[in-house]
């Protein structure tokens, strides 16, 4: 029987150096380009790796701070943000363009991808810093976000994402990293979180409900400090549930 095929993506390039281990584990990677964190040596080195794996290939802008590690909201204007995230993304396809790599989707980072899910204004001025892309590439969304049905309205291509690793309200929002119950980091923990989703189209959440989802891909964060025992114990048994990550 041939199994089933899961989009395992994860969060990379952001200064942990874990990435030869996770990338044999992982199916797409998302790479930070140099707002929250990144440089072109970092970026090559994960393309470099994404090619050596044959792992789908993405950018991951966010606001350009650093200093927060792209985790707080920013006021800043719509030139600036647009200004940001372009040259964000011209810093990534030079080295895509250098090494061959095909660029796959884009994941806004952080706080970015969090205020564009709710934010209709921001929503739309993000959409139209990456317009350029918009034929080739698919971006990811968390389902039922005002930037999924503005980027469906645009004719982009979507995936809809779920977070594997973290815990969710009732409205769908991500539980804060200030409590902690916000990660889960325990192997068993968030296969189990992720087979509920991805069978069932369901989520627990941290108030015990199950609540309608939809995801295309799910994520880890590769700066969890058990991403790579999470992935290594999803790895050993997405194969009992007819799954895998890896083509």
């Amino acid at each position: 029987m041939n199994k089933r095929k899961i989009d395992i993506n994860c969060d990379v390039g952001e200064g942990i150096g874990n990435e030869p281990d996770l990338f044999p584990m992982i199916s797409s990677c998302n790479i930070a380009c140099g707002g929250h964190a990144g440089s072109k040596e970092t970026i090559r080195q994960c393309l470099e790796l994404a090619l050596k794996f044959n792992v789908s290939i993405g950018a991951h802008p966010s606001y350009p701070d650093r200093e927060n590690f792209g985790r707080i909201s920013m006021d800043i204007s719509d030139d600036d943000l647009i200004r940001s995230i372009s040259d964000q993304m011209k810093l990534f396809m030079i080295e895509c363009n250098y090494l061959g790599a095909t660029l796959h989707h884009i994941k806004p980072h952080g706080a970015l991808y969090n205020d564009i899910a709710k934010n209709q204004h921001l929503a739309k001025v993000f959409l139209s810093a990456i317009i350029r892309y918009k034929k080739n590439v698919v971006l990811y969304v968390p389902f039922g976000s005002i930037i999924e049905k503005l980027a469906i309205a645009s004719n982009f291509k979507i995936w809809r994402e779920a977070f594997a690793d973290r815990n969710y309200t009732n409205d769908l929002n991500l539980v804060s990293r200030k409590q902690k119950n916000a990660l889960i980091s325990n192997g068993k923990d968030v296969l189990n979180h992720l087979l509920l989703m991805y069978n069932e189209k369901e989520v627990r959440t941290v108030n015990g409900e199950r609540i309608p989802i939809q995801a295309d891909t799910f994520c880890i964060h590769g700066d969890t400090p058990t991403a790579f025992q999470i992935l290594m114990y999803i790895t050993e048994h997405l194969s009992e549930y007819n799954l895998q990550a890896k083509p």
